[in-house]
């Protein structure tokens, strides 16, 4: 999540205090398993977006490069439901998703640690499928080890999330792009902001990059994607 040790805009267009809380989600979903299990990373840190498989990390390395998939057509906002599964082929992720408030010190809530395969929604915001821009996050690991997002960075333009809602509708979003941001110059109106006019978005967060034992994982992971489908 963006950088604690600086002040944030409010990321839906107005004044929101989880704001005040990022510090804590970034904890919470970053290197907790590294930071206090281990010596040595048996599994590599969260798999990163690479232009190319001679650029990724062995053994861990992203597929070769491949030309960009043409550009989805976005589907019409679907009316709001509250997510209740979310799942992604390409990486193999099939996830609950628990909505996410605020905790009585007004910071954002997290999906509980010991839970691996637990996404979280941030509720108070678009509900995915519904026009605006829709957060969802996830751990990149835990004590256990890696985490539910642990290969999100490994998604590609063109690659499809499926999010299954209370309303028994599912609602399709494609890939548009996978990103990662330092946290020290994390854009917040970019990812937080309310997306494109008249389009239902979807914003995946998890942490990346370099991880260093004091400070945990530099980077955020962030996938782009927009409504292509509903079923």
């Amino acid at each position: 999540m963006p950088n604690p040790d600086r002040p944030h805009r409010a990321p839906y267009g107005g004044p929101l205090p989880w704001r005040a809380g990022v510090a804590a989600l970034a904890l919470a979903l970053c290197g907790v398993w590294l930071v206090h299990d281990g010596t040595v990373d048996r599994h590599g840190p969260p798999l990163p977006p690479a232009p190319s498989a001679a650029a990724a990390p062995s053994p861990v390395s992203a597929p070769a490069a491949t030309p960009t998939p043409p550009p989805v057509p976005a589907a019409p906002p679907l009316p709001a439901s509250a997510p209740t599964r979310i799942r992604i082929p390409a990486i193999k992720v099939d996830a609950p998703v628990t909505g996410l408030g605020l905790t009585a010190a007004r910071q954002l809530a997290t999906p509980p640690m010991e839970q691996r395969n637990l996404t979280g929604w941030y509720r108070d915001g678009a509900a995915p499928g519904a026009a605006g821009n829709a957060i969802v996050t996830g751990h990149a690991d835990n004590r256990s080890g890696p985490a539910v997002f642990y290969r999100l960075g490994l998604l590609r333009p063109g690659d499809t999330v499926e999010v299954a809602r209370k309303d028994r509708h599912t609602a399709v979003f494609t890939v548009d792009s996978v990103r990662v941001f330092p946290k020290a110059d994390f854009p917040d109106a970019l990812v937080y902001g309310a997306g494109t006019p008249g389009r239902a978005e979807l914003r995946l967060i998890t942490c990346g990059g370099k991880f260093d034992r004091k400070t945990g994982y530099e980077s955020n992971t962030v996938v782009f994607a927009h409504l292509s489908a509903s079923r």
